[in-house]
Order: structure tokens, then C-alpha cells, then sequence
């Protein structure tokens, strides 16, 4: 079995689009049979964090590199994981 790729969502609480990024994030990692290790990250937990994002979340991370901000493009998403070195 190949290591979990991580990836980290910022958002908030009560925040409909960090809950369909993470149900995109879900989705892509079934299609393309690859395992994810989601870290999930509330900005509002960290005053840095809440002005560094502000209303600009969520922001998705995939293996340490920015990849989606406000919106998941789910089908993008699977094509990162499917040509992922592991």
C-alpha cells in the first residue's frame, strides 16, 4: 500500500465552502484510488493564520504545496494524486 499523500485544507467553522473542498478532497481521492492523510487547519484558531487567509478559504495544500484556494476543482485534484510520487 503507498503512503498517504497529505494535505492540509485551511478553513473556519460553518464555512460551506471548506465543507465542499473537503468532500471534493474526499471525492478525488476515491477516483483516483490513491490514500490521503487530511490535515484540517481552523484559520480562526490562530490570529496569524485568520490575517494571513482571512475570508479568502479555504486553501488546499496537496504534499506542501499550494494548490486550490476558495474552490477544489475535483477532477484537477485526482490528476495530482494519480501522478503523485510516492
Amino acid at each position: 500500500m503507498s503512503t498517504p499523500v497529505p494535505i492540509t485544507v485551511y478553513g473556519r467553522e460553518n464555512c460551506h465552502l471548506c465543507a465542499l473542498a473537503k468532500t471534493r478532497v474526499e471525492r478525488a481521492s476515491d477516483a483516483a484510488d490513491v490514500p490521503v492523510d487530511v490535515t484540517e487547519i481552523d484559520v480562526d484558531s490562530d490570529p496569524e493564520l485568520a490575517a494571513e487567509y482571512g475570508e479568502r478559504v479555504p486553501v488546499v495544500f496537496v504534499d506542501g504545496w499550494p494548490a486550490f484556494s476558495l474552490s477544489v476543482d475535483t477532477d484537477e485534484l485526482q490528476r495530482q494524486l494519480e501522478q503523485h510520487e510516492f
